[in-house]
């Protein structure tokens, strides 16, 4: 049997589109400054996506539909590992390097493919733990030389605080995807995406007491972008699944690191550094072959299901 996907350079085109639409949501939250609150920047990114994603629905006619779950607690407990995981992520995107922060990120699937392993009882064989192992060696050729900053106090230390923070992130992280996966077992795409984004945006006003900024005109423009952003991001991700499987479009995510390199390069003056592009290169080689380790298992149990037909 043939793939049901019957036009994968569109999904590809998709899938680079949310791409670059995702890194824009990340250089206008650094574009907004450093001192914002973490939890204000979430509440920005999860609220203003709301709009471009419930007018997305609603122009399918599935906006209604959408609401409607038989799994609340679900939903709540990918929720709140979702919120944790993004701002721990945008305090690191923050205080980092834009193409440092997109690396570290990346470790987030490798992450994912061990929960898989220890709570989902999925078969993780010799392969994808040897890419996982190489993954996360280049993860820490990215993040130790962040980390050794911690004795330098000042904006030193704040990256190397940054660089914690994003590694955390993508742990919680890797275990949203895993409640990801069990969602999709029974809740439909768009009622996942838009229950996110409305528990992010009503748990991301519990941090209010802790100190939101009145921000000016500028920054919180830059704000409001970013949520914009990332729900426009969220619809052409999905999108991208329409047209094509998750193998074909998935190592297009890499993409990424060259646009953040230019983006970081041109508004922040900021410059790679060896360590950096060795680690992301060995970190890319590692999400590759694991996605097409992936492809490859996807192929021999559509075979098996064929001949068993």
């Amino acid at each position: 049997m043939g793939s049901v996907f019957e036009n994968p350079m569109r999904g590809i085109a998709f899938k680079v589109a949310s791409v670059v639409t995702f890194v824009a949501m990340q250089t206008f939250i650094k574009l907004a400054g450093t001192g914002i609150q973490p939890g204000q920047v979430t509440f920005c990114r999860s609220f203003f996506a709301l709009f471009p994603i419930m007018a997305y629905l609603a122009y399918r006619g599935q906006l209604r539909s959408s609401f409607y779950t038989s799994n609340p607690v679900g939903h709540l407990k990918r929720g709140t590992l979702g919120i944790i995981s993004m701002g721990l992520g945008f305090y690191g995107l923050i205080h980092l390097p834009l193409p440092e922060a997109i690396a570290l990120g990346y470790a987030t699937p490798l992450v994912a493919v061990v929960f898989a392993a220890l709570f989902l009882g999925e078969t993780v064989r010799i392969y994808r733990w040897t890419a996982v192992v190489i993954g996360l060696v280049g993860v820490s050729i990215v993040s130790w030389p962040k980390l050794t900053l911690f004795r330098e106090g000042g904006v030193q230390a704040e990256q190397a605080v940054g660089a914690v923070t994003v590694l955390l992130a993508s742990v919680l992280g890797g275990m949203a995807m895993i409640q990801v996966r069990k969602l999709v077992e029974e809740e439909k795409t768009s009622t996942i995406v838009l229950y996110f984004s409305i528990t992010a945006s009503v748990m991301s006003l519990v941090t209010v007491p802790f100190g939101w900024d009145i921000l000016e005109l500028e920054p919180q423009m830059f704000l409001i972008a970013a949520g914009f952003c990332g729900g426009v991001a969220q619809i052409l991700l999905t999108e991208s699944y329409r047209h094509a499987d998750v193998s074909t479009v998935a190592p297009f995510e890499y993409t990424s690191i060259v646009l953040g390199g230019v983006i970081g390069y041109v508004l922040f003056e900021e410059v790679p550094t060896s360590s950096m592009l060795l680690g992301t290169l060995v970190i890319v080689a590692a999400g590759i072959f694991i996605i097409y380790r992936e492809h490859r298992l996807q192929l021999q149990r559509r075979s098996a299901r064929d001949l068993s037909a």
